[in-house]
């Protein structure tokens, strides 16, 4: 009976995890990054733009997308410049101790580094204390990144 329960729950993890939606979101360890958007463009368009599936780029793990093969190529020069903090998850969920899904709208750029939150109305709560927030998040990032659950 028990070997039972753990198959039926590995099939409705791989189930969930094929299904469109789970492609979409993001994962530090695999998936589609910032959701199909191209993380240079928020540093030189100030903006969140889709990126094109034939403009990808994979890095740890995660498949980038961008708009112009200039963006592409500037992104594989220096990845590091480019990368959402905190694995691409909401930075005002990891300065709470957790993982939060985001909307590629929901950002900020600070000191030269992306910044990612759930909603806008949690980007409003973020800007409030950007500097207590990152320290929190810096700190709680190595113990959040461990685990699993993502609050959608």
């Amino acid at each position: 009976m028990m070997r039972h329960g753990r198959a039926l729950a590995l099939s409705l993890a791989l189930a969930a995890s094929a299904s469109p939606a789970a492609a979409g979101e993001v994962h530090e360890t695999g998936g589609i990054g910032i959701k199909g958007h191209d993380p240079v463009a928020y540093f030189d368009q100030g903006r969140a733009v889709a990126g094109k599936p034939e403009l990808s780029v994979e890095h740890g793990g995660i498949t980038y997308r961008f708009a112009r093969p200039e963006n592409r190529e500037a992104f594989r020069a220096e990845p590091a410049r480019y990368l959402p903090q905190y694995g691409g998850f909401c930075a005002f969920g990891v300065a709470g101790g957790y993982k939060a899904d985001i909307d590629p709208e929901a950002f900020s750029l600070v000191d030269g580094k992306l910044y990612l939150n759930y909603s806008k109305g949690i980007r409003t709560k973020w800007l409030g204390d950007i500097p207590g927030y990152v320290g929190k998040a810096d700190a709680k990032w190595p113990e959040v990144a461990k685990t699993d659950k993502v609050h959608r």
